[in-house]
């Protein structure tokens, strides 16, 4: 490339081609005669307000865009894959109800009170999000992508990095996909020659277990091991007449709690030795070539996918799902005792969304979905002790506001990113709403919401 070479990535950058983020510059990519702008630094840093179809203008701060810049250009894949960053998730209001934290009837009131009369409520599968990039073959990847030498397809995490750091492994991740695409037919019914997933990688430990080891192992053995001993020294004490009942009470109750804890977090996690400990379960199918499926509903996407889930059932699983009518307290009940259910046995909880893919209420565009974890799961999330009295309390004050914003604004970006590109725009015109959802992701919001 001529020109200075001002604030030069460095030469490993994930970015590619991008040898200079300071100089502009156009390359021709042999994708018919289309001349494509590289990415740009001055595109996307500073102060920048992205319009998009969902929600008009979304405000971008200069110190989020830096984040952003200087997370993708670290960790992030091959930019030509990054189409679509998915959006956070609120949860629902804290529930009254003792003992809990969350419960689904706040979940079904948000959109309730939004004038919406009918949702459906997912299960929450309990792995690592992930977008998966399907083509037929590598040449769809050249010429639909722009992407050369990396297979047809990649596995990447919601903020733009690689999934997997075994090269062989995500491509035999990927093959098991396309041949499921394949047998359910998707490549002919959709007319496309390339599909964008958005799912769930099961399990857990397969991308957390560095996270599990030093947070949440740490925390059992630690508890399990100190408990016993200052129990027992409690009843020694007991024996010896002196009145420390309070002090017993409260330790036992805080062992019970952390082998809660511990087979809350085991739940969710087995050894990974191999693509056949692998387990995918995609609920969103979000767009394939000249198409992006927002305009369908929620019921749409699921049974789709869960055609592409029977065509390899030890590898994809589909998600299982209630339509509740919100009028109905019946079917409200319904749903109640379906998470209750799924939730004593372990679960994770549920996601609550409107019918539609993209839904309006009294006040204007909606959360897309609505997260309600299960009080075994919310222990792996804010601590052993959670549910002491005192705790629950002081957890009931959470706030929802900022996340929920953050979640609408990452929504409309992170759709505005998948017409971008399925109208053929430019890779900095996508990007332009990459980079937004990712800079967004700097926001101070408590990550345990």
């Amino acid at each position: 490339m001529p020109g200075a070479h001002r604030g030069a990535l460095p030469p490993r950058s994930p970015w590619g081609e991008i040898r200079d983020v300071r100089f502009r510059s156009r390359v021709a990519l042999r994708d018919g005669n289309l001349l494509k702008p590289l990415l740009d630094a001055d595109d996307v840093l500073g102060k920048r307000a992205v319009e998009t179809r969902l929600r008009d203008r979304i405000a971008i701060r200069e110190d989020q865009a830096a984040a952003a810049l200087e997370a993708m250009s670290r960790f992030a894949a091959n930019p030509k894959w990054l189409v679509h960053l998915p959006p956070t998730m609120s949860p629902c209001e804290t529930s009254a109800l003792p003992g809990l934290l969350e419960h689904p009837m706040e979940a079904l009131g948000y959109y309730r009170n939004q004038g919406l009369s009918r949702v459906v409520c997912e299960e929450k599968h309990m792995g690592s999000r992930a977008i998966v990039a399907v083509c037929r073959d590598e040449e769809v990847a050249r010429t639909r992508f722009g992407v050369r030498g990396e297979g047809s397809g990649i596995v990447y995490t919601r903020t733009g990095r690689p999934f997997f750091d075994d090269a062989a492994l995500a491509g035999a991740f990927l093959d098991r996909v396309r041949e499921a695409i394949e047998k359910a037919g998707l490549w002919t019914d959709l007319c496309t020659d390339w599909i964008l997933l958005d799912a769930e990688i099961l399990p857990w430990s397969a991308k957390a277990r560095e996270l599990l080891r030093e947070q949440y192992a740490a925390v059992g053995a630690a508890a399990r091991g100190a408990l016993p001993d200052a129990i027992a020294a409690l009843e020694l004490a007991a024996t010896r007449g002196l009145d420390v009942s309070l002090h017993l009470e409260r330790l036992r109750a805080r062992e019970e709690n952390a082998r809660n804890f511990v087979v809350a977090y085991r739940h969710y996690c087995w050894p990974v030795a191999s693509l056949a400990d692998l387990r995918l379960a995609p609920f969103h199918l979000l767009a394939s070539e000249g198409r992006v499926h927002v305009d369908r509903d929620h019921l749409w996407h699921l049974s789709t996918l869960a055609r592409l889930a029977s065509a390899d059932p030890a590898f994809l699983l589909a998600t299982d799902h209630r339509v509740v009518e919100l009028a109905d307290a019946a079917s409200e009940a319904s749903v109640v005792a379906w998470w209750e259910e799924a939730t004593s046995r372990g679960g994770e909880g549920m996601v609550v969304k409107p019918i539609e893919f993209v839904a309006r209420g009294k006040r204007g565009l909606v959360q897309p979905a609505v997260k309600c974890r299960g009080p075994e799961y919310l222990r792996i999330i804010y601590g052993p002790d959670y549910t002491l009295p005192e705790n629950l309390e002081r957890l009931r004050h959470r706030g929802l506001g900022r996340k929920r914003s953050l979640a609408l604004r990452e929504f409309a970006l992170g759709i505005e990113a998948i017409e971008r590109f399925v109208r053929r725009e430019p890779l900095r015109r996508v990007h332009e709403c990459v980079f937004g959802v990712l800079a967004l992701e700097s926001e101070p919001v408590d990550p345990r919401l």
